[in-house]
């Protein structure tokens, strides 16, 4: 699971005229009066039985710390430059399983001599994390926007960069948009494009990566030399060959996306906005080290013996099934997301904001997501808001559950995100607002803080909870 966070400078609109000698002087307000600075935590937990790496089943504990920092710079009155830098550090119990036999920290990854050695008596267990190197890992992203205003404050454009990296992973985006204001700024429409290059460097699940290497005589090479196999009566065998296994030739997923929205202020207490938008994706779209278990293979194992018969469960802490292959999708998919959103002022101290999306994909997915928030304010500083979200969606076309999925067949999942399943999610926040920005830290004058908490649970018993904490200060 991988976190950022971008906030975009409010764009404001008010005139003052002055009469002076029969001529007349308009004057503007600024886009962004003085450089904003926000600081950024979060904490994201969750565990589940369904691990992907795994084959669809096994542990799926994660935790994920991650920090921004947003600068917004007023580069003049009409243009605004925002730089979002930000880190995110994870511990997946799921992914360390990647290379699930040996503690010596290897990931059963990359193309050096240096083979990994299981100990002894591996004791891998997908329903514990191993202490590979594939165990944790960091995200580290920066996006760069630039944004500029009409005299009139009825036009905006921008344009925008981003770079992010982490292990396997890189990705390099670009972008930009404009939006139009109507009818004294009660109208606005706008329009963005993005796209995304990006590029992986996979990492196999270790057994599919020392046949890849070894070919058929793997057994009696590198990593898996001087170690036994089990098949399911726990008998030493020589039969495992995942032949049907085969190296990603592609290693690049494209994506490219166009978003139009239209907002509308009804009357003085209602907005309403809707949005759709397009998204395509080309490439390797599968994710390399999940691993698949074919119910017309046989099967096989390392490690010890007399856990086969509780494989499944919590039981097993000492042996770890050998993969058949691994998960295969297409390699383009077509996304269609379009919603509203409905925003009421009820009264001073109450708000309602509310929104919902349809979701579809040519991968047999079929989603709907509602969500209710309602603002309710103590004092001009204080504000609360309890928050609820339901999820539900179909499965797509390619998935199959553990051990389920046929070699015959061409693309196979057990990636339980892309099951059926629905998810309810509660949350509350808190925001404090200085409107004089009396605290202040050097030269940082603080302008709000905002805290918020959501618990969230799915149909499948994946459960999560994320805690986050926003600070805006203004440089005087």
């Amino acid at each position: 699971m991988k976190n950022s966070f971008l906030f975009f400078a409010t764009l404001v609109s008010l005139s003052a005229f002055c009469q002076e000698a029969d001529t007349t002087k308009v004057f503007k307000k600024r886009v962004l009066d003085a450089t904003e600075v926000d600081f950024l935590i979060s904490y994201y937990k969750q565990d589940g039985v369904h691990s992907a790496v795994s084959g669809g089943m096994g542990s799926e504990k994660l935790t994920d710390l991650a920090s921004n920092i947003v600068v917004s710079m007023p580069m003049n009155a009409d243009d605004v430059l925002t730089v979002d830098a930000g880190i995110s550090s994870y511990t997946s119990a799921s992914s360390s399983n990647i290379n699930p036999f040996n503690d010596s920290g290897a990931s059963g990854g990359g193309d050096d001599d240096d083979d990994d050695r299981a100990t002894a008596t591996p004791r891998g267990t997908p329903w514990l994390a191993s202490s590979g190197a594939s165990a944790q890992d960091a995200l580290a992203s920066v996006t760069i926007n630039y944004s500029h205003s009409s005299d009139d404050r009825n036009f905006i454009w921008n344009a925008d960069v981003s770079f992010s990296n982490e292990y396997d992973y890189t990705s390099i985006g670009f972008g930009g948009g404009i939006a139009k204001l109507f009818n004294q700024k009660n109208t606005e429409v706008s329009l963005k494009a993005n796209a995304y290059l990006d590029q992986w460097r996979p990492i196999y699940p270790t057994e599919l990566h020392e046949y890849s290497r070894y070919g058929n005589s793997f057994l009696s090479n590198g990593y898996f030399s001087g170690q036994t196999v089990y098949n399911q009566n726990g008998a030493a065998t020589t039969d495992y060959l995942p032949s049907q296994f085969e190296t990603i030739s592609s290693v690049n997923r494209n994506s490219y996306s166009v978003s139009f929205s239209f907002s509308q202020i009804l009357t003085k207490k209602l907005q309403a906005s809707v949005f759709f938008d397009l998204l395509f994706q080309e490439g390797l779209l599968s994710t390399p080290y999940h691993r698949i278990y074919f119910a017309d293979k046989a099967n096989y194992y390392l490690g010890e013996p007399q856990y086969i018969p509780v494989y499944e469960t919590e039981a097993n802490v000492g042996v770890y099934r050998l993969a058949d292959d691994i998960e295969r999708l297409p390699s383009t998919r077509f996304k269609l997301p379009f919603g509203l959103r409905l925003n009421y002022y009820i009264s001073e101290r109450f708000k309602l904001r509310t929104y919902y999306r349809y979701y579809t994909d040519n991968w047999g997915i079929q989603a709907h997501t509602a969500n209710i928030e309602i603002p309710i304010k103590l004092s001009d500083q204080f504000t609360v808001y309890p928050m609820y979200r339901y999820y539900t969606q179909t499965a797509s076309k390619y998935f199959a559950p553990f051990e389920t999925h046929v070699s015959t067949e061409k693309y196979y999942t057990s990636d339980y995100d892309l099951s059926t399943f629905n998810a309810n999610q509660f949350g509350f926040g808190a925001t404090y607002l200085d409107i004089f920005t009396k605290a202040k830290i050097w030269k940082l004058g603080l302008k709000n803080i905002d805290f918020r908490y959501n618990h969230y649970q799915r149909s499948d018993t994946l459960s999560a909870d994320i805690v986050s904490m926003a600070f805006k200060f203004i440089l005087n």
